[in-house]
Order: C-alpha cells, then structure tokens, then sequence
C-alpha cells in the first residue's frame, strides 16, 4: 500500500533555499516557485532556518563560517597569528574566531583543524539540540504561567534572573521563548500562547532591513548621503531638519523645523490635517515666512506626509533629502527638539486645541532657552545673528 500524504517536492525546496541564499524573501520566494508561504515558513522551521546540509556549501548563508574560512583560520593559527589578526584578515568579528576555536577544538586535538572543524560544524547542524523549553517541564510550566498573564518573552527572561538566580540553566534569553512559541510542539511551548503577544501574529514576520529599503514616493526622494557637505558640518544657516509630532489617534500633528547650526525651532500649524497635501501647503508657507538666505535644504524621515517633496523643495535652494528608514539618530537635532516640545504638547493629548498664538509662544521660548551645544548662547542670537527672521 503506498504512503499516504502529501510528497514533499524535493527540487522545488531545493530552488526556496537558492532563492534565499540569494536574498530574496521568504514571501517573494514562495510566489516565484508557486508554493504556499506556509509551506516556506514550514521548510525553514524544520531545518532550524538553515539550509540542508545536502545543498552544498554555496547555498550556506554568509553569516557561517565555510570551509575554506576554517582552513585558513588553521594555517594562520599555526604562523603564530592571534584572534584578532586572523578576524582582520577574514573580515570577521574578533568574536566570531575566538568563538570558533572555543567549539570546534578538542581537548585531544594538537591543535586547531580546519577540515575536522568544519566537520564538527556540519554535524551539529544536522543534530540540532533539543530546546531548553522542551526538556525542563518545570521552566516551561512557569513560562507559560507568564504568557498567560500577557507578559512579554523580554520581561519573563529578566524575571527568570531575577527570580531564579541560583539556577542559571533557566537564564534563557528572549529569543528561545519566541523560538519555542513558534516552532509549536517541536519547541516546548503551546502555539496558541501567540496570541498572548503583543502582536497577536500566528507567524512571525520577516524584519525588514533598513538598507533595503526604497523610499515610498511616486516621485523618488533624494537621500541623505547626496546632501552637499557643509549640510553635516553644520556651518551654516538654512539646513533644517523637520518631522511631526502627532496627537491622541493620529488625528493631529504639529510639523516641527529646525535649524541645524543655531538649534532655531520653527512650529507649524496644521489646521487642515496631516496628509500629503496639507503638509506640503503649511510648509510652504511657513517658508515664505523665512528669509531666503535661510532655506537651503530640509531633512525629513521617510513618512508619507512628505509625498509632494518635490514641489516643496522647489521653494528651497538645494532641496528636500530622506533620512534611511529606521535611523532617527540621522535627524538628531530633530528628534531632540521634538523630545523638548513633548513637555508642552504631551503624546496623547489632542493637538488640535493649540492655537497658532500658542505654538508661537512655545517656540519663543525654546529659542529663547540658552543651550549648552551654543556656548551658552540662546537659538534666537545665533541664528539672529546672522540672518533676521521675519
């Protein structure tokens, strides 16, 4: 009688692991090859996230050392080179060799082996250990006590040390209670204990990386990197830096602009909303407001709030450029501004109730307050100093 079930489609998971290998996504793989991304996510649960070890080394990611890599660690590790002189030879983290050496040598060997190394390596691939979650039912009785109570896997891995600090082998971090919800039974915890999270998600969601991302816009956006270099060295009037501060339900906004050099705050009403159209329409005019020897450039996060930036770089000598998505620490000086002005317009408060007399108030007084980046000197000299605000 033959088997029963689904066949599992050997080539098809063999081309899923290329694709990823490659840097392609778990989603966008699963639709070139035609399969469920159920059935991706499931490939990837099963073998840890790793490829099989059948597929060769070229398949293997780039974050694990390969064989070649391990030979060459032996043969500069008998040439009397340290730990972080073979890292910077290879172009790996000082930790990451001194780690290796740790693991995959025995107390046995003469000395450090690529080829036996990698063999070890390989091995424990294809043996993955059984969770900490799974073994220890009393850990994972009281892990799942916590989940109940809608504590976070962060806040129960701090409680486990704090609790239990005679019993280090319960110090498990964060990410081995996430791995033992989602792995399901294979991991030790209930499935359904995902919906304890904050999310709520069945799956966890691929974290998207930063320096992947493309801007949003119809119109693509200047980034930051193409600014003119005086922008950063911070040596003149008229390079701003501008984002929202939002109320209670995101149904209101005050656009905040500062001047890099002088730290001078500018605030923005907007009566009419927060869209595309009506931030492009209050910018504007708050521009025509400025002198203009005091409008060369604008930085701004990647919201959509900016999609008319084109036409609101037109009214500004050198136009308007886009922080990377997830680095507010590019547009510092307007993330601390936006931390002051916190404590007059508090988040989760309506913003809608300023009047444009108050928010002219509130902005006098930051760029009246002497600041210690200035020499002590207020906003208001330094930028008064060298062009007259209207």
């Amino acid at each position: 009688m033959s088997r029963r079930g689904r066949k599992r489609r050997l080539d098809v998971e063999s081309e899923y692991w290329l694709l990823l290998a490659a840097g392609v996504g778990t989603v966008e793989a699963c639709q070139r090859l035609g399969i469920g991304r159920k059935t991706g996510y499931r490939w990837r649960a099963e073998n840890g996230g790793l490829p099989p070890a059948a597929l060769g080394e070229g398949v293997r990611s780039q974050r694990y050392l390969s064989l070649l890599e391990r030979q060459r660690i032996a043969t500069l590790r008998r040439d009397g080179l340290g730990v972080r002189e073979i890292a910077e030879q290879l172009g790996r983290s000082p930790s990451t060799i001194s780690r290796e050496l740790r693991r995959n040598t025995a107390e046995h060997d003469r000395g450090y082996d690529g080829d036996l190394a990698h063999a070890r390596a390989r091995e424990r691939l294809r043996r993955p250990r059984r969770g900490r979650l799974l073994i220890d039912q009393q850990l994972r009785e009281l892990v799942e006590a916590k989940l109940e109570l809608e504590w976070s896997p962060e806040q129960i891995a701090a409680w486990l040390r704090v609790a239990f600090p005679d019993q280090p082998q319960w110090h498990v971090c964060h990410e081995t209670i996430y791995q033992a919800l989602y792995l399901g039974g294979r991991g030790g915890l209930r499935r359904q204990l995902t919906k304890r999270l904050r999310t709520g998600r069945p799956l966890r969601k691929r974290r998207r990386r930063a320096d992947r991302r493309q801007t949003r816009f119809v119109t693509p956006g200047r980034l930051i990197d193409q600014r003119p270099g005086i922008v950063l060295r911070r040596e003149r009037i008229g390079d701003w830096e501008g984002d929202l501060i939002v109320g209670r339900g995101n149904r209101s906004a005050i656009a905040t602009l500062v001047d890099r050099h002088s730290r001078y705050v500018h605030l923005v009403a907007l009566p009419r909303g927060h869209d595309a159209a009506a931030v492009r329409d209050a910018l504007i005019a708050a521009f025509a407001r400025l002198p203009g020897d005091a409008l060369h450039t604008l930085t701004w996060d990647q919201g959509s709030e900016l999609a008319h930036h084109k036409e609101i770089g037109e009214h500004l000598g050198q136009g308007v450029f886009f922080a990377y998505p997830a680095s507010p620490w590019l547009r510092g000086t307007n993330e601390n501004t936006n931390g002051l002005l916190r404590q007059y317009f508090p988040k989760g408060s309506d913003l809608s109730v300023h009047s444009g007399e108050e928010l002219q108030r509130v902005q006098a007084r930051l760029n009246h307050r002497p600041r210690k980046t200035l020499g002590w000197r207020t906003p208001a000299e330094v930028f008064n100093a060298i062009v007259r605000p209207s």
